[in-house]
């Protein structure tokens, strides 16, 4: 594994800014350091500090907040067509980047850089996307009962959170950014304080293209000071937040005492559902990808494997034979499928979760068996046959390599065992008979759901969870519903209306 000095981390945030010598904020278009306590950065790859940089805090949040305002208001005057001039600009000094926001991604979060690369790309599809919306976004005419206009604008909120994970921070960046600033609005933006690198870079680039100074602010901080601090501050109309339900609950309940909405991404354990007429080979790697890629770092990885007792056996054997041949290691190299947990934390709920379901009666079909091993913090994929759905690793987030083979029977039972969760973010089915596909699409409740594939995604597609899994849609068309308020206007066109109520004196005495 590669040492990651401070000075490798540098000199990948150099193309970006020059200058930096520590992790700072990008608030109206400068870079602005804070004075809080120290965050420490360390590399997953091999579990040793890289660097520290001092948490954004309150004044930091107050420069961003007003420099918001400011911006927004330059922003929103352009006309709808200059806006999506620059965001097709901003798309385009992406693509332009793609290697170096890559490469920065990767050392910053521990992920595969061929991975990386494919991530920068759809970043800059997310800008190009909504770039061609910002001129096809408008109200309606509604035809009331009386002689009056009525008509709906869609208005921007203003100045809106967004709060965004450690999994995939460029990523996320780009899916909220993007439909947040073609609506209009400007941004206050959280990373997590342990990833803030590449959405540092994506803010600078964007600045680059034209966006007026201030629509994009990265606040790099501690999310109990820097982060509570932008919730609390009077600028920010609606909250956005990406990552875990205990979070997100308090998120809501903050952004509740100041009366303002949220939309909430949050956690899943998606069931993935195999039947004994599917194309096997296929559902396999399906079934790995959907738990391995991103060391099984997504919100909606197919963590619980629901396999028809049928075929049980030869499947289950099938995905850990095919999980053995992954290659897991330093997260720059080409070959590299599978990289390591991104921080201690989770790499110790990620191997606690493993020694639980072995001591709950799982066995062990392939991978860890939670104990640490080596440099860094890598759980080879990890496959757990003979699980029970009322086991606690069948029913809590492990956010890691590691996925749950269930059996079952019988349709009904499988779409009982998929449903009998606190979540509803994803799930998938393989089968050849169409009919039963679509059932089991409609029946399980999940704001995703694949037939004979697994985690495609797209940003023009709706994207959101059942029940615990949050609420709101992030892309699509629906993501700039959220980002807009409708304003109802009426318009008398009688020549003579009639007066409900009240006197007009006359003019003139």
């Amino acid at each position: 594994m590669p040492t990651n000095s401070t000075e490798q981390l540098l000199a990948a945030l150099a193309p970006f800014f020059p200058q930096a010598r520590t992790v700072g904020s990008y608030v109206g278009g400068r870079w602005l350091e804070g004075h809080g306590p120290a965050i420490g950065l360390v590399n997953p790859a091999t579990g040793t500090s890289v660097m520290s940089y001092p948490d954004a805090g309150a004044d930091v949040v107050a420069q961003a907040a007003q420099a918001a305002i400011v911006g927004q208001r330059e922003w929103v005057a352009l006309s709808h067509a200059q806006r999506g001039r620059v965001m097709f600009e901003i798309g385009r000094q992406i693509r332009a980047h793609l290697e170096p926001l890559a490469q920065l991604e990767s050392l910053s979060a521990g992920k595969p850089i061929r991975d990386c690369r494919g991530e920068a790309a759809k970043v800059a599809e997310m800008f190009e996307y909504y770039a061609g919306w910002t001129d096809k976004l408008h109200g309606e005419v509604i035809p009331v009962p009386s002689g009056h206009l009525n008509y709906t604008r869609r208005e921007p909120y203003g100045v809106v959170l967004l709060i965004t994970p450690w999994n995939a921070p460029m990523f996320t960046c780009g899916w909220n950014v993007a439909p947040a600033i073609a609506t209009g609005n400007a941004v206050l933006l959280k990373p997590s304080e342990l990833t803030p690198l590449s959405s540092l870079a994506v803010a600078m680039l964007a600045g680059q293209a034209g966006l007026p100074k201030g629509v994009i602010n990265v606040l790099s901080g501690f999310g109990h000071t820097t982060g509570q601090a932008a919730i609390a501050n009077r600028a920010v109309k609606k909250v956005v937040f990406v990552g875990s339900p205990t979070t997100g609950g308090r998120i809501a309940a903050a952004s509740a005492v100041r009366g303002i909405p949220c939309v909430l991404e949050l956690g899943g354990k998606s069931a993935n559902i195999v039947f004994e007429d599917a194309d096997l080979s296929r559902a396999c790697v399906g079934a790995q990808s959907a738990i391995f890629a991103a060391a099984g770092q997504s919100c909606v990885a197919g963590s619980r494997l629901l396999v028809q007792r049928s075929i049980y056996d030869r499947f289950v054997k099938m995905v850990a034979d095919g999980a053995r041949q992954l290659r897991t290691g330093d997260p720059l190299s080409a070959q590299t499928e599978v990289g390591p947990i991104q921080n201690a934390k989770q790499y110790e709920h990620v191997l606690g979760m493993i020694k639980t379901g072995l001591r709950e009666g799982a066995e062990l079909a392939e991978g860890s068996n939670g104990e640490p091993v080596g440099d860094g913090y890598f759980v080879r994929p990890t496959v757990l046959k003979n699980v029970r759905n009322d086991m606690e690793v069948a029913r809590t987030e492990i956010f890691g390599p590691v996925v749950v083979a269930i059996p079952f029977d019988t349709e009904e039972e499988a779409i009982a065992i998929a449903n009998d969760s606190e979540f509803g973010l994803a799930g998938a089915v393989w089968t050849q008979n169409v009919a039963r596909a679509h059932r089991v699409a409609a029946q399980v409740r999940a704001g995703t759901f694949w037939i004979n594939t697994y985690k495609v995604i797209n940003v023009a597609s709706p994207f959101g969870g059942y029940d615990a899994s949050g609420y709101g849609r992030s892309s699509g068309v629906e993501a700039l519903h959220e980002y807009t308020q409708v304003k109802s206007v009426w318009v008398e066109t009688a020549a003579n209306p009639g007066v409900a109520f009240g006197y007009a004196p006359g003019i003139g005495g």
